[in-house]
Parts: C-alpha cells; sequence; structure tokens
C-alpha cells in the first residue's frame, strides 16, 4: 500500500523558514526520484523540486535559491527547506514519485503571511 504523508506546514511570515517533510512507504524509494508540488488556491499543481535516487537535485526558478531538496533513504523520507518563504509558497505542498503513484496525499498547508 503506498503511503506518503506530508508534514511541517504552517504559517510563516515572508522571509520566515519552513521545514517540509514527506514520508514515503509502499514502494522502493530509492528506486524513484522523487518531487515537491505546490497547488495554490485556484490554481494548477506545479513541481518545484525534484531530487533523483542518486541525488541530483532540480529547481524551478521560482523556488530557486530559497530551498533545499534532501532525501533520507534509511527513513524513505523526502524533506525540503524553504527559506525566505514568499507569498507565492502559499499552498498545499504533496510530493510523489516519478512517474507518479496512483495515490496522492493529502498535502501540507502552507500559508505565508505578508
Amino acid at each position: 500500500e503506498v503511503q506518503l504523508v506530508e508534514s511541517g506546514g504552517g504559517l510563516v511570515q515572508a522571509g520566515g523558514s519552513l521545514r517540509l517533510s514527506c514520508a514515503a512507504s509502499g514502494f522502493s524509494f530509492d528506486d524513484y526520484a522523487i518531487v515537491w508540488f505546490r497547488q495554490a488556491p485556484g490554481k494548477e499543481r506545479e513541481g518545484v523540486s525534484c531530487i533523483s535516487s542518486s541525488g541530483r537535485t532540480i529547481y524551478s526558478d521560482s523556488v530557486k535559491g530559497r530551498v533545499a531538496i534532501s532525501r533520507d533513504s534509511a527513513k524513505n523520507m523526502l524533506d525540503l527547506q524553504i527559506d525566505n518563504a514568499q507569498p507565492e509558497d502559499t499552498a498545499v505542498w504533496t510530493c510523489n514519485a516519478v512517474p507518479p503513484k496512483n495515490y496522492w496525499g493529502k498535502g501540507t498547508l502552507v500559508t505565508v503571511s505578508s
């Protein structure tokens, strides 16, 4: 049973920091690239950062320089450190594999106030 459980969201002021976590189970975590997504109200889900099974990372322009993605194989966890949070980060953040599993967690809500 595939499960993806996101946590770490909350209310933060613009410029503040958050650390999001994604706990994965039910599949071979180390065999997949994993992606953090965000979906703002009224907008489509967008991928913002990806980390490959070998640890290679990629970031969208909107978050580049502000976030750092990492994975912990021993814990089957994916993290995203967000620094200098911006209002555009206000969204439900989710994680999934590439290609995505047929399961989406509830996500964790990030709200950035200005």
